[in-house]
């Protein structure tokens, strides 16, 4: 999907990355079942706090929401006509528009659980998606490979992000996209966002790509096979099998080809992996596991970091050392590739997942190292406890959100090495007792 992480994982696509945020995949239609699922679209400013929605616990209360949101959806209208959008268009939009309640739930949904990231992505390679995947590569590899090598993005990529987004196309999601993105805008959390991917909707629906009744996506507004917002649609969609409809509900071709013409435009270096499981050496400073510190993977190697099975690091720039689970679990060395999988969804679980995924599919092995399984993910009231609490000793982490952010990760780590501990900046449950 296309997100950030407030919002769906597909707006999520659209942040500028951090590689150290562990947050669950937005916006897919068929994420693994995960308690932090952001499946609303993540924008590129911060979600304001959470407000009451609308009442509609009374007759009249209800009569009065749906002659705001009829006058809203009239407001909108006159914008779209004034931007180019013809009548017919408008009238297969709008004439039957409904206002859809679960859609406001869902976006201003703050969930108090998260999930470790070896939970996460255990659900998310799981054997029967691999298996799938496995199956799907042999059925269409012709299909496939064709976008493979036009666009220079592994099948196997393809294939996991498909994997990821919609279980290989059995899930697309079912809300109707215009309602959903209507919703948004009139609810007006994000209305500026939303009216802009209405308008896009609308283009996609005047440039005869698909027919209302079959525009479905997520309550974001992410759509089709592999999750795209309506903006993406317009700028990455492709139409592969030549029957002048980009059609990434129904078309195979289309769906593959789109999301490669999506990352090769995003930066995607033909040849180059997205992450590399490493060794790191004894008496490595954490603290430089740092998606801000980046530098060709021949430095790295010369400070000690290995492969897994010892044979040299390929010759990557602006590589970073990522450790998901802190210094008590498995390293990674990622590059270019990752950081184009973070623009299609900013969330390192969900890029991470992909590359394991993509390495599956491909018959490689999973993760070698083992996940620190006894440690528990902190809920959000503990984080922001986490966060209080540093702030009290003088370790600044902002205003206390709940959020694991990078200031929250530079509070940590400098509590940390007071204590003389790893500077990981990976927070505990066992850091969190020692601050109260």
């Amino acid at each position: 999907m296309q997100m950030t992480s407030s919002l769906p994982a597909s707006a999520q696509r659209w942040i500028a990355p951090s590689l150290l945020a562990l947050v669950a995949m937005a916006g897919c239609a068929s994420a693994p079942p995960v308690e932090n699922q952001a499946a609303a679209p993540s924008t590129a400013s911060p979600a304001p706090a959470p407000t009451p929605a609308p009442s509609t616990s009374s007759p009249m209360g209800e009569a009065e929401h749906e002659q705001k949101f009829a006058r809203w959806v009239a407001d909108f209208r006159a914008s779209a006509r004034a931007a180019g959008i013809d009548e017919a268009t408008l009238h297969q939009a709008f004439d039957g528009v409904r206002f859809v309640p679960r859609v406001v739930t869902s976006d201003r949904a703050q969930p108090e659980f998260t999930r470790t990231v070896w939970d996460y992505l255990d659900g998310a390679v799981s054997a029967q998606r691999v298996a799938r995947g496995q199956e799907k590569l042999q059925q269409l590899r012709a299909t496939i490979d064709s976008a493979s090598a036009r666009y220079g993005v592994p099948a196997e990529i393809l294939v996991a992000i498909w994997g990821m987004e919609s279980n290989y196309g059995s899930n697309v999601g079912s809300i109707p996209t215009i309602d959903a993105l209507a919703t948004l805008g009139f609810e007006g959390r994000r209305e500026e966002w939303a009216r802009g991917q209405l308008l896009a909707a609308l283009k996609i629906l005047q440039n005869r790509d698909i027919e209302r009744a079959q525009m479905i996506g997520s309550w974001a507004g992410a759509m089709g096979q592999t999750q795209f917002l309506p903006s993406n649609f317009l700028a990455y969609a492709v139409d592969a099998d030549g029957d002048g409809r980009r059609d990434i509900w129904g078309s195979v071709p289309d769906v593959m080809a789109s999301t490669a013409n999506f990352l090769a435009r995003s930066g995607w270096q033909p040849g180059q992996p997205s992450a590399i499981e490493v060794r790191l050496p004894a008496g490595f400073d954490y603290a430089r596991a740092d998606a801000d510190i980046r530098q060709p993977a021949a430095q790295w190697a010369g400070e000690g970091v290995q492969t897994m099975n010892g044979t040299p690091l390929p010759a990557l720039d602006g590589t970073s050392i990522l450790l998901p689970a802190g210094a008590r679990g498995p390293a990674f060395l990622v590059g270019t590739n990752f950081r184009t999988i973070l623009r299609y969804n900013n969330s390192t679980s969900y890029a991470l997942a992909v590359g394991l995924l993509a390495q599956k599919l491909a018959g490689s092995a999973g993760v070698q190292a083992a996940w620190p399984r006894e440690l528990q993910s902190l809920s959000s009231s503990q984080v922001r406890a986490l966060q209080t609490g540093l702030n009290a000793r003088g370790f600044n982490t902002g205003t206390p959100d709940g959020t694991m952010g990078p200031a929250t990760r530079r509070g940590v780590r400098q509590y940390q090495r007071s204590l003389g501990l790893p500077a990981d900046g990976y927070p505990t449950l066992e850091l969190l007792q020692r601050l109260q």
